[in-house]
């Protein structure tokens, strides 16, 4: 029979066997009770993270929702205030031509002043005086020119407030236009999910960007531009009230020295009328004088002859009767009378002589009289002339501002023009016919 053989090896005994087994059951035991707890561990890991994640990123998508609302609000505040900037720059700019357009109007006027100052030194003699009409021109110059520096002033401070409202605008744009910017970003962040389909991994996405500025600083930033815009508006909204003040003003004290200065013209036209008028008068009694004092010397010359001639008649008397002989030779009453008429018709004709004297002096007297009248009436007619053409020229002032006012020239002003001399006066015995 074949025996049985056993395989070599370590043979193990029973108690070893049932040792092996509750080894083994004890183990499985422990491993089962360390997978139950890392099971345990991993649901609430599980479920604490799942918590988490999504209470952060409900916080999240709250803070970003409201820094949307508030980047939005800012953006409507940003909005309204560039649309007031922007109709306060329109309403500036506006004032600011009135302003040169009221300053360029200034030059007709301040042209016709001096043209009429320059015409009125045509006058000649005695009419050339400094009467009220040159003060009220020289006057209205002054506040012509007075009128020219103010609104010069203003015209020049409403370009510097357009260059501060600007500058302010392109704060305000700008702040606005990282606010849209910024809005769109923050909604691209708040529309992104697990499902989206541009998430990716990024490089260090916890690095602090440079030039980042705190809440605080942000929220300063843009109330700093908007109290500053504000600022420049008040600003802006005073000088405007201040500008079209200063047209008015200035108008209307150029409107009362025009009145004043037509005024004195006028009167100053009357009175030279009645001057004008007076001399008229004058010469006409003059040349009447002259008439009659040309008959009474003509009348007092045939009496001065006439009276001569009687003196020859009572010489030639006086004379024959001594040629009476002898005792004839007597002075009877004849002789007495003859001498005593020559003795009255000597004084006579010496006073006649006297009168006569005197008579011409007057006739050429009266003849320079006349001259002198007709001279000053050359006078007076050629400054009723100048001051009628002055009048003529100062009606530009009436005309519409469209029509009057010129286009803007290249050369100087006439501000400091020197005015012409006056012409020499005519000569003597020449008739004026200004």
């Amino acid at each position: 029979m074949a025996t049985l053989s056993e395989k070599p090896g370590q043979r193990y005994t029973v108690p070893d066997w049932h040792t092996n087994s509750h080894l083994i059951s004890a183990d499985a035991e422990r491993q089962r009770s360390a997978s139950h707890r890392v099971r345990q561990e991993g649901r609430v890991l599980r479920n604490e993270a799942n918590n988490q994640a999504k209470w952060d990123e409900h916080d999240n998508r709250t803070r970003l929702a409201e820094r949307i609302s508030s980047v939005k609000r800012w953006k409507e505040t940003l909005d309204k205030c560039l649309a007031d900037i922007n109709a306060e720059i329109d309403a500036l700019a506006k004032v600011k031509e009135a302003a040169e357009c009221a300053l360029q109007a200034k030059n007709l006027p301040l042209d016709v002043s001096i043209e009429c100052l320059t015409l009125r030194e045509s006058r000649r003699d005695i009419d050339l005086v400094r009467d009220p009409v040159s003060e009220e021109l020289h006057k209205e110059v002054k506040v012509i020119e007075k009128s020219k520096r103010e609104l010069q002033q203003k015209v020049h401070e409403a370009f510097e407030q357009l260059c501060l409202l600007q500058e302010a605008r392109q704060q305000l744009s700008g702040d606005h236009r990282d606010k849209v910017e910024a809005l769109d970003i923050d909604l691209s962040c708040l529309s992104l999910s697990v499902n989206s389909p541009n998430i990716s991994f990024k490089v260090n996405p916890t690095r602090v960007p440079g030039g980042t500025i705190s809440s605080d600083e942000w929220e300063r930033y843009s109330l700093c531009n908007k109290e500053r815009a504000e600022a420049e508006m008040k600003a802006s909204t005073l000088l405007r009230e201040a500008t079209l003040l200063a047209i008015a003003q200035t108008n209307n004290e150029l409107e009362a020295q025009r009145v004043a200065t037509e005024f004195a013209l006028r009167k100053r036209i009357r009175d030279l009328d009645r001057a004008y008028d007076e001399l008229k008068w004058q010469e006409k009694n003059t040349l009447e004088e002259i008439a009659e004092m040309e008959e009474d010397i003509q009348r007092l010359e045939e009496d001065f002859r006439r009276k001569i001639q009687d003196l020859k008649v009572a010489h030639t008397r006086l004379e024959t009767r001594t040629c009476r002989s002898n005792m004839e030779l007597c002075r009877d009453q004849v002789q007495y009378g003859l001498t005593d008429e020559v003795h009255e018709l000597e004084g006579l004709i010496r006073a006649l002589r006297q009168k006569l004297a005197e008579s011409q002096d007057a006739l050429d007297a009266l003849y320079r009289q006349h001259h002198r009248l007709q001279r000053d009436m050359g006078f007076k007619a050629n400054s009723l002339m100048l001051d009628n053409k002055c009048m003529d020229i100062r009606r530009k002032l009436l005309v519409p501002a469209e029509k009057s006012v010129p286009q803007p020239d290249t050369f100087n002003r006439t501000r400091n023009r020197a005015l012409s001399p006056p012409p020499p006066p005519p000569c003597a015995g020449e008739k004026d016919t200004g």
